[in-house]
């Protein structure tokens, strides 16, 4: 092959090893700045778990509240649960809770504020099956005492749901993603809170549903991946070098 048809051919090659390169570097310096936000927002996390609970906002303010200053808000009130349908949350796993690793659902209902406004409880896991709901039905009504109780739990605003969510069973009052205000649209529960609260105490007698405790153990694999990118990219440098090589004249 003569010259002039050689350079064309080096230099797209070229060009196309140092996008390439560009890429896998930039995708490498995205991981690394996932892995530094995942350890703002685990700290920031795990501070606002550790902390006293405060007294739950006043609806005046509900609407300035937002997940990022204002999600795992560890909160005390008191409530009444109101004698409506209650509905089942599906769970393959916590995130937040290592008791409730395992499949079942959230017990979602909810509960009026001495000052009329509802606020809708993630009453605690229970463990069952999709298509049972014997057992959550039962330990749910026992919740409906109609007495005012004393609740400390944390805030949580309701998850977007995707394409590859499923729809909500009606009939069986189960859904697949914990968005409380879509629930409450659905069974008629009137307005409620923006936000829900994921509780924390007290614990029915029977332990059922079973609420519990928060603590933050998010998936960090972000320097890992960052490597990886890194790695690609030296690998197709070196590859660069190895066709460059080759092509010299003997």
């Amino acid at each position: 092959m003569n010259q002039t048809a050689r350079k064309p051919r080096v230099a797209g090659f070229a060009l196309f090893t140092l996008v390439l390169t560009a890429s896998f570097v930039a995708l490498g310096i995205w991981q690394l700045q996932r892995r530094t936000a995942k350890h703002e927002l685990i700290a920031a996390l795990t501070e606002r778990l550790a902390a006293a609970p405060v007294a739950l906002p006043p609806a005046a303010q509900w609407a300035a509240l937002n997940p990022g200053r204002d999600e795992f808000r560890r909160v005390s009130f008191t409530a009444t649960y109101a004698p409506l349908p209650d509905a089942m949350v599906y769970s393959s796993g916590s995130a937040v809770r290592k008791d409730a690793s395992g499949p079942g659902t959230w017990a979602f209902l909810p509960a009026r504020l001495a000052t009329g406004e509802m606020v809708v409880i993630d009453a605690g896991f229970v463990e069952n099956t999709m298509q049972d709901r014997s057992v959550e039905d039962r330990a749910v009504k026992k919740l409906i005492t109609g007495q005012a109780i004393a609740l400390t739990g944390y805030l949580r605003f309701p998850e977007a749901s995707s394409w590859m969510t499923p729809a909500e069973n009606r009939d069986k009052r189960l859904w697949f993603v914990r968005d409380h205000l879509a629930i409450a649209s659905a069974l008629h529960w009137g307005a409620v809170a923006p936000f829900y609260v994921d509780l924390e105490q007290p614990a029915p007698e029977n332990g059922i549903p079973r609420p519990g405790a928060l603590d933050v153990h998010l998936k960090d694999d972000h320097l890992q991946y960052a490597v990886t990118w890194f790695t690609l990219a030296g690998a197709v440098l070196i590859a660069f070098g190895v066709w460059m090589r080759g092509r010299r004249p003997v």
